[in-house]
């Protein structure tokens, strides 16, 4: 009969595993779950497939038991023997292979090796039927085995340990942290659920953690980061809600700190000295102590003198690596007007204090300043001291008495005085009293004077040991006295007749006297002499300078006018002159007509004696530039001298001038002079063909080795000569020097006489001319000549 597939039968491979016992095939296979899963219906004579799907198989993991059967498939077409069964898919023949294998002929399936969930949770598998000559029997069915978690695994912290951090003074309840575990097993099941406990803390117990989800928090007040800086906690996690597996890990909650700590000083009362005159140095520390964080703003103070230094001469800063306040003098003290100075110092945090802290007196103490005495150099009470003395008062009038004092007013000293500098020897001093006479009358002009003012350096030196000294400076005003009338520079104008030409008449004049008893200077006409103001007026131009001016048209002629000139001077001088005016009629252009001296009299305004400068400076001008000229002409004459230039009988020059054999003076083919007085010009480089021979050279002669180059330095210019005249005699390829050979060619142009006209035969009887006839028939006949007599 047909009935339903024993689908109830164990899923769970635990309650069928047990056939494994069994030794028969038929007893293993009774026991094992027998799946159909191509069962077939027939309804009357027609045949009909059901839709069906297997359920998933169930196979726990870590099973030991290897093999062991997970279930059987059998299809209703099965014949003995007539149908093969297989299965593939992962766990099978892909990836990760060997897990699984099944019974060809039977169709029971078997699990290979031990199970691990945690790679593999589930494997989906393809079961074939076929017959003996693998045509299928039936569609492929899908065959999932699914694996059972099992609790093998221990949760496990995501850091070994776990780092918090709170503030000091936190409320309970407040957030410090969490720790997080894991656990590989099912987190659906019981295997991964998670429960947190600390098992160790310090006492007080400060910290609790939730159970569940791992956060830490504070439980009570009383975290002070000066008394516990940080807290270690041994936290626990759990699987199975708690009663499984378990594991631990470690917690470091550190303190942060708040300012809740004022800083105070370590005693009341400090004690410092510091020597008077001395500034710019630090003299001692005060220390404070503050209980909060090294080194943070909390712990780091600022110091404040908050009384007993009105003038400000002391300031406090603090080192930054020992919180100490350091004490410096910024101004010298004098310990004669203040020998104790008690200085109340301040001290508090950088970061504000928590407002709950409260106030202590300890931030604030004494510091007592000796300022010990030592000798002090003298002072003088008037530093420059300012003098005046008269112009021209006799030697020996009295200049000023300039003193000092001791600053030590308990110590008994002595000052004595002495001149650093008198640059004219003008004074005189007293060296116990001080007092300053002149010992010459004190010119004014002196070039001594800066702006009217002598300048001398007096020292005072105390007697103490070792002494010391200051130096004052006397500054003397010589006092200019109006003892000269200024001086009239023109005597004498020229103005035109008609007031409308022209431009008046310049005048203007100096005084010896030095400002202000001299200019500005005053003009006018002389009243008291006549009604001059009715034709002439005189008006001040500046403090020098006026002009005369003609109000009406007078006669042409000389007009003398008395003029007062006047200084400033206390009391003014002046000076009655009789200026000659000379009136004369003028053309358009204000110009007297013929007089070439008005030009310089009148409109044009230039003086006659700023006439002769102009001219002396013009005429030096010129000799200047002619002895410019001069030098640069002689110095191109002293350039083209060349070597022998310092040399008057320059031998070379006078080989040249008066020596010459060859061609005239306009002959230069015959040699290069410029080589002569230039032994140093660079020779030219050997031609590459050979040199046409000279034709005076002996047939014989060969070509000496070019180029030749004479001495470049020779010590005496005759031996210079001498070597170039036989390097250039023994070279036929070129001319000799001397051209004593070129006999038979005169040049061109030239005014001199042949050589038919000089006494040949009046030769060197001792000179040897036989060698001329190995030169060839052109010299025959001049060997004949001088050779044989």
């Amino acid at each position: 009969m047909e009935g339903p597939m024993l689908l109830a039968m164990c899923v769970f491979v635990p309650l069928w595993c047990q056939v494994l016992g069994t030794t028969s095939q038929e007893e293993l296979t009774q026991d094992v779950p027998l799946l159909h899963p191509w069962r077939h219906h027939m309804a009357g004579a027609q045949r009909f497939r059901r839709a069906w799907v297997i359920p998933t198989i169930s196979v726990s993991e870590n099973l030991k038991n290897i093999p062991s059967l997970v279930v059987q498939i059998k299809s209703d077409k099965q014949y003995l023997g007539s149908v093969i069964y297989s299965i593939k898919g992962p766990g099978v023949d892909e990836e990760p292979k060997g897990f699984f294998n099944i019974n060809k002929t039977t169709g029971i399936v078997y699990l290979n090796a031990v199970l691990d969930r945690e790679k593999m949770e589930r494997f989906k598998l393809r079961a074939f039927a076929l017959d003996s000559d693998g045509v299928p029997l039936e569609d492929p069915t899908d065959l999932e085995i699914v694996v059972l978690d099992q609790n093998d695994n221990r949760p496990v912290f995501s850091q070994a340990v776990f780092k918090g951090y709170i503030l000091e003074n936190a409320i309970p309840g407040t957030l410090v942290m969490r720790v997080i575990a894991t656990d590989a097993d099912d987190v659906t099941t019981d295997n991964a659920h998670l429960k947190y406990s600390i098992v160790q803390q310090e006492s007080p117990e400060m910290f609790s953690i939730n159970q569940d989800s791992g956060e830490i928090r504070t439980v009570q007040v009383g975290l002070d980061r000066e008394s516990v800086g940080s807290y270690n906690l041994t936290v626990q996690v759990a699987d199975m809600m708690g009663e499984g597996l378990a594991n631990s890990a470690r917690v470091v909650i550190s303190i942060g700190d708040l300012n809740d700590n004022a800083p105070e000083f370590t005693q009341s009362e400090f004690l410092l000295e510091v020597p008077e005159q001395t500034s710019g140095v630090d003299i001692g520390r005060v220390s404070v102590v503050d209980r909060d964080l090294r080194g943070s703003p909390n712990w780091l103070v600022q110091f404040s003198i908050t009384a007993g230094d009105p003038q400000g001469a002391f300031s406090i800063h603090t080192d930054p690596q020992t919180n100490e306040g350091i004490l410096s003098v910024v101004k010298p003290l004098d310990h004669e007007g203040t020998a104790l100075y008690n200085l109340t110092v301040s001290v508090q945090n950088e970061a504000q204090l928590l407002p709950s802290v409260p106030r202590t007196s300890r931030s604030k103490a004494r510091v007592t300043v000796i300022v010990k005495n030592l000798n002090e150099p003298p002072v003088f009470l008037e530093n420059p001291m300012m003098a005046r003395v008269k112009e021209g008062s006799p030697p020996g009038s009295d200049v000023a008495v300039y003193v000092a004092v001791d600053p030590d007013s308990g110590l008994a000293q002595d000052i004595r005085y002495s001149v650093v500098s008198d640059p004219a020897n003008w004074l005189l001093l007293d060296p116990q009293t001080g007092k300053i006479w002149t010992t010459f009358t004190m010119d004014p002009k002196s070039p001594f004077l800066q702006g009217g003012w002598y300048t001398a350096l007096i020292r005072a030196t105390d007697n103490a040991a070792p002494p010391l000294s200051a130096t004052g400076t006397l500054s003397v005003e010589v006092v200019e006295l109006n003892d000269h009338a200024p001086v009239l520079q023109q005597l004498s104008v020229e103005l035109c007749s008609d007031p409308r030409l022209g431009q008046g008449a310049l005048l203007s004049a100096a005084d010896e006297d030095l400002p202000p008893q001299a200019h500005p200077f005053h003009y006018q006409l002389d009243e008291s002499s006549g009604a001059w103001t009715l034709n002439w007026s005189v008006s001040d131009l500046n403090g020098t300078h006026a002009m005369l001016e003609l109000l009406t048209e007078v006669e042409p002629g000389l007009h003398p006018l008395p003029l007062l000139v006047s200084d400033s001077g206390d009391p003014p001088l002046a000076q009655l002159y009789m200026l000659n005016v000379t009136v004369c009629q003028c053309d358009a252009v204000g110009i007297c007509s013929g007089s070439a001296a008005s030009l310089f009299s009148s409109g044009a305004g230039i003086s006659l004696t700023a006439l002769i400068i102009i001219m002396s400076s013009i005429a030096l001008l010129m000799v200047l530039v002619l002895l410019l000229l001069m030098f640069r002409c002689n110095s191109r004459n002293a350039a083209n001298k060349g070597l022998l230039s310092e040399s008057e009988d320059d031998v070379r020059d006078n080989v040249f001038n008066y020596n010459e054999q060859g061609g005239g003076e306009e002959d230069q083919d015959a040699y290069d002079m410029n080589r002569l007085r230039n032994p140093s010009m660079p020779v030219p480089p050997s031609p590459r063909l050979k040199p046409p021979i000279r034709r005076d050279a002996p047939y014989s002669q060969t070509l000496p080795r070019y180029p030749r180059r004479p001495s470049d330095r020779p010590s005496d210019i005759a031996d210079f000569i001498h070597d170039g005249l036989r390097t250039a005699d023994s070279d036929p390829s070129v001319p000799p020097y001397d051209t004593a050979l070129i006999y038979d060619y005169e040049g061109e142009g030239s005014v001199a006489g042949t050589l038919s006209s000089i006494l040949s035969s009046e030769g060197d009887p001792n000179q040897d001319y036989d060698y001329l006839e190995d030169w060839g028939p052109r010299f025959r006949r001049l060997a004949d000549m001088y050779g044989h007599e």
